[in-house]
């Protein structure tokens, strides 16, 4: 029987090659989650062998845990990008919750939770979600100390409320993937409690995001 010989792939400059591994896993996770990012579904996604993204890319787990942080810091970038432009800090805080909740993240959602469990036999993604949720905590946290400064929040431990608003995020977010409750609500949900959480009157996240 004869055998049927697979197309060899085009060669490409090394730098090239490692950019389009780099993007293939970045569009596989973004699809179907990190769980997708191996050495055959990136091979598949680019149309060459699993042996030839092994020889750029020896070591799947750095893969994975590169392609979890380009997608993390690249939204954390959309975002302050998106609010870094609003007059107050409570309208930034405001627009960063009806973003985060809104329903249209939950691609890295996906990403996220399957860090957080891949990150168990995975170190060198456990050290890359420990790094961007530190880089997490000080954005949320640097965006309440404004509003402190400002008079608009109150609370003498901004790090801890950073902290605790980020898990009530993460939870609620989490939740929606398997449409648990009414998923298009969790915004609404969580607004009284920061309210609540910062010293602010009951609707002055909702009068402030206008």
């Amino acid at each position: 029987m004869s055998r049927v010989e697979r197309p060899r792939a085009p060669r490409k400059p090394p730098g090239e090659r490692r950019d389009e591994i780099t993007r293939a896993a970045r569009e596989l996770a973004l699809a179907d989650g990190l769980t997708a990012v191996t050495l055959r579904g990136v091979a598949a996604r680019i149309g060459v062998t699993p042996a030839l993204v092994a020889h750029y890319e020896p070591n799947m787990d750095a893969l994975v845990a590169a392609t979890f942080g380009a997608i993390v810091s690249a939204e954390l970038d959309e975002l302050g990008d998106l609010i870094g432009a609003l007059p107050t800090p409570a309208s930034r805080l405001a627009r960063l919750l009806d973003t985060l909740l809104d329903g249209t993240r939950d691609q890295v959602t996906l990403v996220w939770v399957e860090a957080w469990a891949l990150g168990r036999r995975n170190d060198a993604l456990a050290a890359r979600v420990r790094d961007e949720m530190d880089v997490w905590r000080d954005f949320v946290q640097g965006l309440l100390e404004s509003g402190i400064a400002a008079g608009e929040f109150d609370t003498d431990d901004a790090a801890s409320v950073a902290w605790q608003l980020l898990g009530i995020i993460d939870g609620l977010n989490a939740h929606a993937l398997v449409r648990w409750e009414d998923a298009a609500d969790r915004g609404s949900r969580i607004g009284h409690a920061v309210e609540g959480m910062l010293g602010m009157p009951r609707g002055a996240l909702a009068a402030a995001a206008g």
